[in-house]
């Protein structure tokens, strides 16, 4: 780090957060960005497993599909709200944070993002997932049958709520995407576009 100056790094490293960010909301929030990856492909919650399986067996796997690529769009809407959020924590940061992160391990730039947006994420994501699901009136539907699955145990509680549970999965699936790209750039200092990112992450090697 003795080759650049304090304000070089943070420099560098605000404007790869920022490219990293926007590119992991860029992935995610279009068409088929959940649906389409399989690293994030939202699936049924795992106690609707073999619930899942037996509407198959009897030829409805029609209805468990179209539950399913909902789960998926609904994410793939509420996504974008996180663009702002995550430019506001770059311009936000300190230079203590930015110290932290450059000597942190691989993903301490996505930790960052999670500390600082998660909570506000969640709140905007929520009504967007929540307008999704009910136009298709899955979300009643879901709830209803989760419900009784919950009063026998065959359901998680956390996973009764079909909204709240995309929520959370969205989340998961974008801080997944958000530490691909903080790697990709820790790697490869010298693949991104930008002189001062190259600088930075090659001396903080």
């Amino acid at each position: 780090m003795d080759r650049i100056t304090e304000r070089e790094a943070v420099a560098g490293l605000k404007a790869a957060l920022e490219k990293g960010s926007q590119a992991a909301v860029a992935a995610l929030g279009r068409t088929d960005g959940f649906f389409g990856n399989p690293q994030v492909k939202i699936p049924l919650p795992e106690s609707l497993e073999r619930t899942e399986r037996l509407m198959r067996r009897v030829g409805l796997g029609k209805h468990a599909d179209e539950l399913v690529l909902t789960l998926n769009r609904a994410a793939e809407a509420a996504v974008p709200e996180a663009r702002k959020l995550f430019v506001d924590a770059v311009k936000k940061m300190t230079f203590d944070d930015a110290k932290g992160i450059l000597r942190g391990g691989e993903s301490a730039a996505t930790e960052y993002f999670r500390r600082s947006t998660s909570g506000e994420l969640r709140k905007r994501f929520l009504p967007i997932v929540e307008r999704t699901t009910a136009r298709v009136n899955l979300a009643q539907k879901y709830d209803d049958y989760a419900s009784h699955g919950v009063a026998l145990g065959l359901v998680k509680k956390e996973h009764a709520d079909l909204d709240e549970y995309v929520t959370q999965k969205a989340l998961d699936g974008l801080f997944f995407m958000l530490a691909e790209e903080e790697k990709k750039v820790r790697r490869d200092p010298a693949g991104s576009a930008s002189r001062i990112i190259r600088k930075v992450f090659g001396a903080a090697r």
